[in-house]
């Protein structure tokens, strides 16, 4: 599956908060984002962009992925499929 090419640092969040994450700060236009799954922090930053790159996109689910034990393209499957 393709990652969507207009996704702004806004919606991932919402779709990341399916996963346990939540906003504990904000500095500029980056979003600092936290997870807790089995007693083990995570910590992410989102920029809050109209259009998140592709490389930046995949590079933030390729470590929401690793930490959540999975792999990429089941993670993106269920944020992005239809």
């Amino acid at each position: 599956m393709r990652l969507p090419r207009d996704l702004s640092g806004h919606e991932l969040i919402q779709l990341l908060k399916r996963y346990g994450y939540e906003q504990t700060r904000q500095v500029g236009s980056h979003i600092r984002l936290r997870s807790l799954v089995q007693g083990r922090e995570h910590h992410i930053t989102i920029p809050d962009h109209s259009d998140l790159r592709h490389g930046t996109l995949r590079a933030i689910l390729s470590d929401v992925a690793e930490y959540l034990g999975m792999d990429r393209a089941r993670l993106i499957q269920e944020l992005f499929g239809k």
